[in-house]
């Protein structure tokens, strides 16, 4: 069974910066896609940064320069590192995995690609 668990949310200040960790346990796929995805109140899930097994990776244009996605496979741990933080990144954060099955570069910023999700961290941004 595949768990994922966030953890390193928290409050901070604009321009702050934070770390999210994610946990991965039971999953087993060798082509694979991990994400981390945000949800503000009122507003759909979106897609922030993506990564796959071979390092290929993908940033929403709102956090492009800001936000680095990175993975510890012998930790079985994905990161996000968030620096320059604004009011405007306030969200619930969600770690997800799914199965990569296109080529390398494919793993898309898109909620339906992904089949495991964790519970979340929440992040707040005051001005």
């Amino acid at each position: 069974q595949v768990q994922l668990v966030e953890s390193g949310g928290g409050s901070v200040q604009s321009g702050g910066s934070l770390r999210l960790s994610c946990e991965a346990s039971g999953y087993t796929y060798s082509r694979y896609c991990m994400g981390w995805f945000r949800q503000a109140p009122g507003k759909e899930r979106e897609g922030v940064a993506t990564i796959d097994d071979a390092d290929s990776m993908r940033y929403a244009d709102s956090v492009k320069g800001r936000f680095t996605i990175s993975q510890d496979n012998a930790k079985n741990t994905l990161y996000l590192q968030m620096n320059s933080l604004k009011p405007e990144d306030t969200a619930m954060y969600y770690c997800a995995a799914g199965r990569r099955y296109y080529s390398v570069g494919s793993c898309g910023l898109h909620t339906s690609q992904y089949n495991y999700w964790g519970q979340g961290t929440q992040v707040t941004v005051s001005s």
